[in-house]
This record gives C-alpha cells, structure tokens and sequence, in this order.
C-alpha cells in the first residue's frame, strides 16, 4: 500500500470514528399527563335527595382498586366530582366509605389497605369540594366480599370503597 492510499484510509477512518463518537442529542420525554380532576357536568343544578336514586352519575357508588394500590384510578374521577357537588349542595349529607380488599393478604395488611383505600377517596372527594366533616372512612378488610370466588375476576370484585349515604 502507499503512502497516499494509507494517509486517506487513516483520514476515512478518523473521519468515521468522530462521526461515531459523536453524541447525539437526546431530547427528554415529557412526562405523561395525568387526567385532571374535572367538575361534574351540571354545575348551575342543584342536588336533592331524589338525585341519589334518579341521577347516572350518583348512582355509581363503588370504587375500584388494582391489586394492592390505594390510588384511585382516572376512570373514578367524574363519580367522585359528582359526590363531591352533591355533598356541597347538600351540608346535611354524610357519607360512609367503606374501604375493602381481596381475600389475599393477613387480616392486618388488609383492614390497613381498606383504610387507606377509603381515605384516598375521602382526599378526592374534599379535593373536589366536600367537606370532611361529612365524611366517615371505615375498613372491611377482606370480610366482606362481594364475591367469594378464587380467581383474579372476582378478587378484582372485593378490592373496592363503597360510598354509603348515612344522611342525605
């Protein structure tokens, strides 16, 4: 080989490494939005006590869970925004949240998760306009199931925080 063709080989080739070396810019990732808690739809309406049995979004009175989490999931908002008005126009109202959990799990951990699974609704629901005054958080645990079955179908069934009316 000669010398040119050695010069322009080792040039090529340094040529070639720098562009290999060269850090690329990497332009981070924006984080993933989290649903925002959004207003019920009949903000000028007024709750009464008919609305409990009559309106779609009031009726929806359980909260479910994934396996041992106690955050409240984006599809639950609307209905908690909607107890939530429903408590402001109604002072007198007083909701139980009864917090419960799958069969898996020691008592303890349990009746815990439950509790913290009902006061993450109680947060949402005083987040969103209710008063904590009106609210009661009380744990199951898992004794009482909805579905007494062994499998992930009716486990998904007992992870939940029921919204009980005391007052209306």
């Amino acid at each position: 080989m000669n010398k040119t063709v050695r010069v322009a080989l080792v040039a090529l080739l340094c040529v070639g490494a720098a562009a290999c070396s060269k850090k690329q810019e990497v332009k981070p990732q924006p984080a993933p939005e989290q649903a925002p808690v959004t207003a019920p739809v009949q903000t000028e309406h007024k709750y009464t006590p008919a609305d409990l049995d009559t309106d779609a979004c009031l009726r929806q009175r359980v909260v479910y869970f994934d396996f041992d989490k106690d955050e409240i999931k984006p599809e639950f908002q609307q209905i908690l925004a909607c107890h939530a008005k429903y408590l402001q126009d109604r002072p007198t109202a007083q909701i139980r949240l009864e917090g419960n959990a799958d069969e898996r799990g020691t008592r303890e951990y349990n009746l815990g998760l439950g509790e913290r699974r009902g006061n993450a609704v109680s947060s949402a629901l005083q987040s969103n306009g209710g008063s904590a005054s009106q609210l009661n958080v009380i744990s199951y645990g898992k004794e009482k199931p909805v579905c007494r079955e062994h499998n992930e179908d009716c486990w998904s069934k007992n992870r939940r925080v029921e919204i009980v009316y005391t007052a209306k």
